[in-house]
């Protein structure tokens, strides 16, 4: 057993989309960790006093020190624990490129997403629309771009990007069914796809699902 000096504590939530990443993370590099569930209605103190300036999961404590934010939580992550498989490129321009399709999964294209679910009628028909311009500009933005089409770190290895990728477009399809329309589209969107569906077939992805 790791002494108390390696202790690592994930203070999260089972529901939340941004504790499953850093569970992902976790998984992938091998680290043990034991799990604290918050109930976000009714905040620990110890939440409270590992992240006062927001208040919310996940918070990660490594011997003693918290650290915040989902994807900080993830590069901290990798860049403590090197013997593992890495999440992110060592080369300073392809972890860029990691950074920038992050942002832009994480930001503009799961708002897209977050607004259909919130919204009705035309709203929503424009919400969808939105959805299907930003798939197609990850799509254009992935396209040959990757050994494999895709961007797995070491080409076996789930890295960053593929765990923001996983956790918010492998989700669509619960979507998909709701609402009866169709995001994930092999014809429009051949690359985008066929990554996702990869990427429910890793086996540290199987054990989280």
């Amino acid at each position: 057993m790791a002494g108390e000096e390696n202790r690592v504590v994930l203070h999260g939530n089972l529901a939340s989309l941004h504790s499953a990443r850093v569970k992902l993370a976790l998984k992938v590099k091998g680290i043990e960790y034991e799990f604290v569930e918050e109930d976000l209605m009714n905040k620990s103190e110890a939440l409270l006093w590992y992240n006062p300036v927001y208040k919310k999961v996940p918070v990660l404590v490594h011997n003693g020190k918290p650290i915040i934010e989902s994807i900080v939580i993830i590069e901290y992550i990798d860049e403590t624990w090197k013997e593992g498989p890495r999440l992110l490129p060592q080369d300073p321009y392809e972890r860029a490129k990691v950074r920038f399709w992050t942002g832009f999964i994480q930001q503009p294209l799961y708002e897209a997403t977050a607004s259909v679910i919130k919204t009705d009628g035309e709203a929503q028909e424009r919400a969808v629309e939105k959805v299907h311009e930003k798939l197609k500009v990850l799509e254009e933005g992935i396209e040959g771009k990757y050994p494999g089409g895709f961007p797995f770190i070491n080409g076996d290895n789930m890295g960053l990007l593929d765990i923001v990728v996983f956790l918010i477009l492998g989700h669509l399809e619960v979507l998909e069914a709701v609402l009866g329309v169709k995001f994930l589209d092999s014809e429009k969107y051949p690359s985008v796809t066929s990554w996702v569906k990869a990427l429910k077939e890793f086996p540290v992805v199987k054990e989280a699902l």
